[in-house]
C-alpha cells in the first residue's frame, strides 16, 4: 500500500485527467500538504484549467477504505446538492481522486482577513449548508460507504475521544500520568448521556473554518470522507467551539438561532432537548480537540497545531465553567488545573 513512488503517481495522474475527458500532460505539478493528514496532494496545471489530485494516506492501514468513502461519499453530496468539490475521476487500484480544484483560501483566512460582515455572512452560510448537510443529504446515504464507523456512538466516542484525550494531551502533552480518580467514570457517564441523543442524521464530524473552503462568495466543504450518522449537534459545536476562531458569545448564540431556524425547515424539533445536548457533545467534540492537537503536535511534528491548543483548553474550561461542572467535577478540577498551570507557562508541557 504506500504513496505511489513520483513515477507512478505521475501516471496515476495522467489517466485520471483522460478519465476527465483532458489531455495526459500537464504544465506544472505542485505537491501540497494537508492539515492534519498525511496523504499526499498535487495540484495539476493545464493552461487555464486546475485540478487537484489526493492520494490515499501511506501511513495508514485502512487508507484505500478512506478514499473509497471519499469517492462515494463526495459522489453522494454532490449529487445531494452540498457545495463539496466536483470529483472528475477516481483510480479504484491506487485509490487516487480527481478533484475540483477551489483555490487555497479558507474560512479560517477570511476570519483573519476579510470584513467582519463578509465573515458574518459565511457562518450563517455556513450553518445554513450544515442543515441541508444533515438532513437534506441524509436521504440515499449508505452507511456501507463509511470506512471507518457507520455511526458516531459510545465506544467512538470514549475510545477517540475521552481516552484520547487523557492519553495524548493530559499524559504526552501535559505528562500527567496519573489521572484523578473518578475521570473515567465521568468520561463514562458523559458518553452514555451522548448516547441517548438521536443519531439520525449526518454529520460530517470535523465541520470547522479550516476545512471549509471559501470561491467567490460560496463557501465549499471538504475532508467529508468521515461522514457517518451521528447527532445534529456535534456539527454545530465544532463550528461555533473551532479553536481556530474566536467567536463572541452574542455571535455563537446568533449562529444556533439560524441553524436551529433551518433545521425546522426540515423536521421538528425540540429546542429545549436539543440545547441540552448541545452543550454535552460540544464538551465530547472539545477532549477530542485537545487529543489531536496533542498528537499532531507530538507524533506527527506539525508544529501549526501547536498554537491552538490553549485556546481549545480555554474552550473546554468555559463549557465547563457553566452547569456542566456540577456533572463532571472531576473534569472540571483537573482542567482547571492545567488550563491554570499553562497560564503561568504557556511552554510546559512534556
Amino acid at each position: 500500500m504506500g504513496v505511489p513512488m513520483m513515477d507512478s503517481a505521475q501516471q496515476i495522474i495522467r489517466t485520471l485527467l483522460c478519465q476527465a475527458g483532458e489531455g495526459p500532460e500537464w504544465e506544472a505539478l505542485t505537491p501540497l500538504s494537508g492539515d492534519g493528514s498525511d496523504r499526499p496532494f498535487f495540484r495539476v496545471g493545464l493552461g487555464a484549467a486546475s485540478y487537484l489530485v489526493a492520494f490515499p494516506s501511506p501511513t495508514m492501514a485502512r487508507a484505500r477504505a478512506e478514499a473509497h468513502a471519499a469517492y462515494r461519499i463526495g459522489t453522494h453530496f454532490q449529487q445531494a446538492g452540498v457545495p463539496v468539490p466536483a470529483i472528475h475521476a477516481y483510480d479504484q487500484a491506487s485509490g487516487a481522486i480527481l478533484f475540483e480544484d477551489l483555490g487555497n483560501r479558507l474560512l479560517f483566512h477570511e476570519v483573519r482577513e476579510g470584513e467582519a460582515e463578509r465573515v458574518a455572512g459565511f457562518y450563517r452560510q455556513a450553518v445554513t449548508l450544515l442543515a441541508d448537510l444533515q438532513l437534506g443529504a441524509r436521504e440515499g446515504f449508505d452507511a456501507q460507504w463509511c470506512w471507518d464507523t457507520p455511526r458516531y456512538d459510545r465506544e467512538l466516542m470514549i475510545q477517540r475521544e475521552s481516552d484520547y484525550f487523557a492519553r495524548e494531551f493530559c499524559g504526552r502533552f501535559m505528562g500527567i500520568h496519573e489521572l484523578p480518580a473518578g475521570l473515567t467514570a465521568e468520561f463514562a457517564a458523559l458518553a452514555e448521556r451522548n448516547s441517548l441523543a438521536s443519531a439520525n442524521s449526518l454529520i460530517h464530524r470535523d465541520f470547522q473554518s479550516r476545512n471549509l473552503m471559501v470561491q467567490g462568495d460560496r463557501l465549499r466543504v471538504i475532508d467529508f470522507q468521515g461522514a457517518r450518522f451521528g447527532p445534529l449537534a456535534y456539527d454545530l459545536a465544532s463550528l461555533v467551539n473551532d479553536p481556530y476562531v474566536e467567536l463572541s458569545e452574542a455571535a455563537k448564540d446568533g449562529l444556533i438561532r439560524h441553524y436551529l431556524d433551518r433545521v425546522n425547515t426540515y423536521i421538528s424539533l425540540d429546542q429545549v432537548q436539543f440545547m441540552g445536548e448541545y452543550y454535552h457533545i460540544a464538551l465530547q467534540r472539545n477532549l477530542q480537540v485537545l487529543g489531536a492537537y496533542a498528537f499532531l503536535t507530538l507524533e506527527r511534528g506539525k508544529a501549526f497545531f501547536r498554537a491552538y491548543i490553549d485556546p481549545a483548553l480555554h474552550r473546554l474550561s468555559t463549557l465547563l465553567a457553566t452547569k456542566l461542572a456540577a456533572d463532571y467535577p472531576v473534569l472540571h478540577d483537573l482542567v482547571d488545573q492545567i488550563h491554570a498551570s499553562r497560564q503561568e507557562d504557556p511552554t510546559y508541557h512534556v
